[in-house]
């Protein structure tokens, strides 16, 4: 490995956050994690490891067993390449580019400004580790990378029969030291398109940037159920409530960046009669005052701003702006139903995570998710009904399934008694809302038995994304434990 570029690369265990430092200092958001990719199959190279990628651009690395372990059960470690790149309105940064800057915050390591990339990077890190180690007891062993997983699971899905070997996965993708993973939601992507007509700016108006910010935002998975303020939602909800009572005319709404993130900023640019500027300015004062106080236990820095903006841009005609409000204003967000067999966990939600505005439309991109297809459905046809409703279209894409568990899963048990051996007691066997991509491995190898669990890692999808030092020791203390304790082929 070439020379470090932070502080954490001094952090314990020395081999994992070595490789995440370096991991943080290559470009990697979606769809751009090439130069990461050819950074590890050109590493694998010079250890001398068998390294191979498909036609998708997956990364698959062979090692051979350790002496005396040859009959275990193969392994695949399994990680993905990209990372989620979101960033603070005020930061100054290019994904396409600039490295992340991780550093140490306590007992944390977080990134300044933007998301951190532990979500995947400390599983790839984790998996790299092993590769690179002499010291580690282990059977034949794969590492499996993909690509694309945050923006579609492109990796996941070009996955082929044929291309991997063992009988068991080990996905690196979970958030939460203390809890494995034996199932997860699929999800889908719905995409509601509003065609607009525009018209003049009537005479006597003035046009102000309404801005709604701050807030916490998060993985539309793992935090939907934390009470999170969408921004999207919330200014929708102040045109709804006012666009008619100051006669506002809309003339642009953008907020969010991401399907599967929960939007953080919202802005909405409209036309206010002059009379109204003093008005507006109350009721939005107002308005954020009341959000503070509404969801203040949970969002504690949402702030606001009412801004003159100059702009080129017509309005939206009144019968369009209606319907786009109406639309946006009734929208099902958050958790539509909690499991009734899965105590705690959420069985089906929807993330309004991303509106864009163009000339002669407007694009509302949302995710479902659930455990179940019938909840997926259901939430289809209430989107497909308010769509029709509107006179609006709608499109769904990138089914995948979720990861139905497995009560009799040899290394889920494996895992459990592992962990009590190591720590005097059980670990919580979870299901975990978010989507993980072993629901899609199911496909072309039915038969692979999987876990997934990984250290502890805060906010992943937004810029406050931490993880903490002590459970990424843990988490590779059991990396290293379980692949000794992988059983024998019968």
């Amino acid at each position: 490995m070439s020379e470090f570029h932070s502080e954490i690369s001094k952090l314990s265990p020395a081999p994992l956050w070595q490789f995440f430092d370096k991991i943080c200092s290559i470009p990697h958001p979606s769809a751009h994690e090439e130069a990461l990719a050819q950074y590890i199959v050109t590493w694998a190279q010079e250890q001398g490891l068998d390294v191979r990628r498909d036609p998708t651009g997956n990364v698959f690395i062979k090692k051979p067993a350790t002496p005396g372990m040859e009959n275990k059960k193969g392994v695949v470690l399994q990680a993905h390449i990209d990372m989620v790149p979101q960033k603070n309105e005020d930061t100054d940064h290019d994904f396409l580019t600039d490295p992340i800057q991780p550093y140490v915050d306590g007992e944390w390591v977080t990134a300044k400004g933007t998301t951190l990339g532990a979500d995947n990077g400390m599983g790839m890190a984790s998996c790299l580790a092993v590769l690179a180690a002499d010291d580690i007891k282990h059977g034949p062993l794969e590492v499996l990378l993909t690509v694309d997983e945050e923006a579609g699971m492109t990796g996941a899905f070009g996955l082929e029969a044929g291309w991997l070997e063992g009988d068991i996965l080990l996905n690196t993708d979970s958030e939460q030291e203390g809890e494995v993973y034996m199932g997860c939601a699929g999800g889908i992507d719905g995409e509601i398109s509003l065609t607009i007509a525009r018209e003049a700016i009537p005479a006597g108006y003035t046009t102000r940037q309404l801005v709604l910010k701050g807030l916490k935002g998060g993985h539309s998975g793992c935090d939907i159920h934390t009470g999170r303020g969408n921004a999207n939602k919330l200014l929708a909800r102040f045109l709804a409530g006012h666009a008619q009572e100051l006669d506002l005319r809309l003339i642009e709404f953008r907020g969010g960046s991401l399907r599967n993130a929960i939007p953080r900023e919202a802005f909405v640019t409209v036309a206010v009669p002059t009379a109204n500027e003093a008005k507006l300015a109350e009721l939005f004062t107002f308005y954020t005052e009341l959000l503070r106080s509404e969801l203040g236990r949970v969002e504690t820095d949402i702030v606001s701003f009412n801004e003159t903006v100059a702009t080129a841009h017509q309005v939206f005609t009144v019968a369009d702006q209606q319907r786009f409000i109406a639309i946006m204003n009734a929208a099902p967000n958050g958790v539509i139903r909690m499991s009734d067999e899965i105590e705690g966990v959420v069985e089906t939600s929807l993330n309004v995570g991303v509106v864009e505005t163009e000339q002669d439309k407007v694009s509302i991109l949302c995710l479902v998710r659930s455990l179940i297809d019938s909840g997926r459905q259901q939430v289809e046809g209430t989107l497909t009904s308010l769509a029709e409703l509107a006179g609006a279209q709608i499109e769904f894409t990138g089914a995948y399934p979720g990861w139905k568990p497995d009560a009799d899963s040899e290394i889920m048990h494996v895992f459990r008694d592992m962990y009590e051996r190591v720590y005097g007691r059980k670990p919580n066997i979870m299901v975990i809302h978010a989507g993980l991509e072993c629901g899609l491995f199911k496909e072309p190898y039915p038969n692979m038995d999987m876990v997934s669990f990984g250290p502890t890692i805060k906010f992943p999808h937004s810029p406050d994304e931490k993880v903490e030092i002590s459970t990424v020791a843990l988490f590779w203390e059991q990396m290293v434990a379980l692949l000794e304790s992988i059983p024998e082929k019968a």
